[in-house]
């Protein structure tokens, strides 16, 4: 500590920019083989450019040949490095050193995130003697490792963050969001800013999950002009992104489209503000610009300043529609219409996305109604009941409906021996029954929510005594007769909580889950629907969480039904906060 000398000014760090970083150190001379393959696995946690310190760990064959950008192996903690066998001859075979862990996830070449179950991950980093830069020396180097990088979990998210892309749901004029993982600042391969990174991964195309459901406008081939690592906006918030394509391959509503993709995906980075996007062509003409009212015409939630209404079921059946979320308690009031009014004692309800209808399943889980709570009118026909034979247990008929954004009611029939998912185009036609080919005489579902897009579905499903999360992908053919619709390619959502007991959707790609860990205690928390989560998302201890909803926006509540306090809320920012002394059932439109 200096006490003498003039006073400097210091600028002051970036405060986006305040997270740990791992700076990589390069192995020292005559390192023994031990401090080698430590070293290695210290520096794929840094954000050395092009992992050059990373590869100095390598012996010149493995270091051409590694592709750090290839994948990623996420492990519950950093990954064990467990002694070499000194049995063999290390003149002759080197050493081999296991690797392992618990694998949690994995990150392929298009950045997309899948969790699994925990699983034992074992592998071997494999050392050698080489010939030192001097011609003389030898040094221990490494020449065989596992493909990609293998990072700790704490690693994985000081180093990505979650950014969703989007791309229009098939045949639609709307947009689905495609969760990937970037850098959270440069990136060491592509030397690429975040803001770069997100662009180049829309242009890379939808996730390979997704790609079945969602159409993207622009031309095959379509990609950033060569040599751009850096986007920033100008003073106006304009972001231009220069491209490799002649305009008259992407002009007009082509162009419209991609620039709405681009300014969605680019509102979920915290780091930039865009207003406005310019597309450039392979001259660095302009060829489109479109501001963020424009984009929002793509949105599937449009209306997003109005308050989101939460409704539950009270004890008499009925349906009632809670305060949108004001700072004092307002007592509940039944809705408008037959729902309101317990014609038909419900057990359940769903409200569509306009907020104008709903749709009720009887108490006893054996029919369907819609109506409107927007007026009076008098009760309609059933839409659907369950194949159910007289007498079976609720829980053995209908689920809790679900709306879609197109205005389509899901819900699913659990008859024993006749477990199907049923839609009913518009509420009102005639019902289609699903194409499962997963639902098979051994498999339940428990409860089902269709996302806003209407493109992928959360279902609660049943195996063997256990009960999980799955998110399911929707795909829709015009047939003959009527449209065949279909839920394929079921994956985990939450694969580290041994059973799940109630979801929602809370937003384009985050889900709201009630459920327990093996050997925990039950916890509600937020995950994405790649199943990856993070220690914030935990959300406030509530007792006997008997169901929950969440709304679209994060300023609205959440709401829960608890066995003990009946209905109740949490604000953001706050402690749950008791609203009804009972009910149950609670809902957002959706």
């Amino acid at each position: 500590m200096p006490d003498s000398g003039e006073v400097q000014p210091v600028r002051g760090a970036n405060p986006g920019d305040s997270q740990v970083r791992v700076y990589a150190v390069a192995p020292r001379e005559n390192a023994n083989p031990d401090d080698i393959v430590d070293g290695f696995l210290e520096a794929m946690t840094s954000d050395d450019p092009g992992f050059s310190t990373a590869r100095k760990y390598l012996t010149a064959r493995a270091a051409k040949s590694w592709k750090p950008e290839q994948s990623i192996t996420v492990l519950s903690t950093a990954p064990d490095r467990e002694p070499a066998d000194r049995g063999a001859d290390p003149e002759i075979q080197g050493r081999a050193y296991p690797i392992s862990g618990r694998m949690i996830a994995t990150v392929d070449a298009r950045h997309a995130y899948r969790a699994n179950s925990p699983v034992e991950y074992a592998q071997a980093i494999h050392v050698v003697e080489e010939t030192a830069p001097n011609g003389k020396d030898k040094e221990w180097r490494i020449d065989s490792l596992p493909p990609g990088l293998v990072l700790g979990e704490a690693d994985f998210l000081r180093n990505y963050r979650s950014v969703n892309k989007y791309y229009f749901a098939s045949g639609e004029d709307w947009l689905v969001a495609d969760p990937v993982y970037i850098r959270q600042r440069q990136d060491p391969v592509t030397r690429m800013d975040p803001v770069t990174q997100t662009v180049k991964a829309l242009l890379e195309g939808p996730t390979h999950w997704l790609r079945p459901a969602v159409d993207s406008p622009f031309p095959s081939g379509t990609e950033l002009r060569k040599g751009v690592t850096t986007l920033t906006t100008d003073d106006q918030s304009t972001l231009k992104v220069p491209l490799n394509v002649k305009a008259d391959r992407f002009g007009g509503e082509v162009c419209r489209r991609l620039a709405a993709q681009l300014l969605v995906t680019l509102g979920d980075l915290p780091s930039v503000r865009v207003d406005q996007v310019e597309l450039q062509d392979v001259t660095g003409g302009a060829v489109c610009r479109l501001g963020k009212g424009q984009a929002a015409d793509f949105e599937v939630v449009r209306d997003t300043e109005q308050d989101e209404t939460p409704y539950f079921v009270d004890d008499d059946g009925r349906m009632m529609a809670l305060d949108p979320g004001g700072k004092d308690v307002v007592p509940p009031e039944a809705v408008p219409g037959p729902l309101g009014r317990g014609v038909v004692r419900l057990g359940s309800v769903a409200v569509a996305r306009d907020g104008a209808r709903a749709a009720g399943v009887s108490k006893d889980g054996a029919s369907l109604h819609v109506a409107s709570i927007a007026a009076d009118q008098e009760q309609l026909p059933a839409v659907f009941r369950s194949s159910a034979a007289a007498g079976a247990a609720h829980e053995d008929r209908l689920s809790q409906p679900s709306w879609d954004g197109r205005g389509d009611l899901w819900v699913a029939d659990r008859a024993k021996g006749h477990q199907r998912l049923v839609v009913v185009p518009d509420g009102t036609g005639k019902w289609i029954e699903v194409r499962t080919p997963w639902l098979t005489e051994d498999t339940r579902v428990e409860s089902l929510r269709v996302s806003a897009d209407g493109v992928r579905i959360a279902l609660l499903i049943t195996r063997e005594g256990r009960t999980t999360l799955q998110i399911g992908r929707i795909e829709r053919e015009n047939g003959a007769d009527e449209q065949v619709v279909s839920v394929e390619d079921l994956q985990a959502a939450a694969p580290r909580m041994e059973s799940v007991s109630s979801v929602s959707w809370a937003g384009p790609s985050r889900l709201v889950v009630v459920g327990r860990e093996a050997g925990g205690v039950q916890q509600i928390r937020y995950l994405q629907t790649d199943g990856s989560t993070s220690a914030s998302s935990v959300l406030p201890g509530l007792n006997g969480v008997l169901g929950v909803a969440a709304p679209y926006k994060e300023t609205e509540p959440l709401i829960a039904a608890s066995g003990n306090d009946g209905i109740v809320r949490l604000m953001p920012g706050a402690n749950w906060q008791p609203v009804v002394k009972s009910g149950t059932g609670p809902v957002y439109p959706g």
